[in-house]
Order: structure tokens, then C-alpha cells, then sequence
């Protein structure tokens, strides 16, 4: 878990999730841990963006209009962070884990 500045953060989040395998994904998360956007690569041009914390959501996504939606819930999620977490994650189970709160 690395936690990345916001500058550079989306452009983080594509080329990450363009490089992992198909079923696996990223999670960018508050410092504290209680909203996160989720990224799982289902096919090699769809990805699903799950949103957790001010607004609950799941979009079904092509890699060509993910940056402008990832885009728009970085900036809804995560308004004063300075810093995201990012987690990889292999399986989408691990998405359920409870998160250490801080």
C-alpha cells in the first residue's frame, strides 16, 4: 500500500490498471481509509469503477472513458486529500475486507 499524491494519482491509476491481468484491480482510498474507488479490469478494454463513500456506485466502464470518469470521482471522493492510498489487489474478495480505521 503506497500512498501517491493527488497530482499524479489518476495518471497513476491508468497505467496501473492497464497493466494488471484480468480480474484483478486497484483501490485508491482516503488517508483514513473510509472512501475508496475501486478498479477491476474484466476484459482488456472494460473496467468496473466501484465508488465507496459519499456516493455508492458501480459503472461498468471502457478503458477509453475511464480517465474522464475516474477523473470526476477523485475529485468527488477525495475533495482536501493531499494523498491517496493505493492498494493492488488480485481478487475482488479482498475488496470486502474490513479496512483499519485511523
Amino acid at each position: 500500500m503506497a500512498l501517491i499524491n493527488l497530482d499524479s494519482a489518476l495518471q497513476e491509476a491508468l497505467r496501473i490498471i492497464t497493466t494488471r491481468p484480468i480480474g484483478s484491480g486497484i483501490e485508491l482510498m482516503s488517508y483514513k481509509r473510509n472512501r475508496s474507488v475501486a478498479l477491476i479490469r474484466t476484459s482488456n478494454n472494460r473496467v468496473i469503477m466501484k465508488e465507496k463513500g459519499y456516493v455508492e456506485r458501480n459503472s461498468d466502464l471502457e478503458l477509453t472513458s475511464l480517465k474522464k470518469t475516474l477523473k470526476t470521482a477523485i475529485s468527488r471522493e477525495f475533495p482536501r486529500s493531499r494523498k491517496i492510498r493505493f492498494h493492488r489487489f488480485n481478487d475482488v474478495a479482498e475488496l470486502e475486507r474490513i479496512h483499519q480505521k485511523i
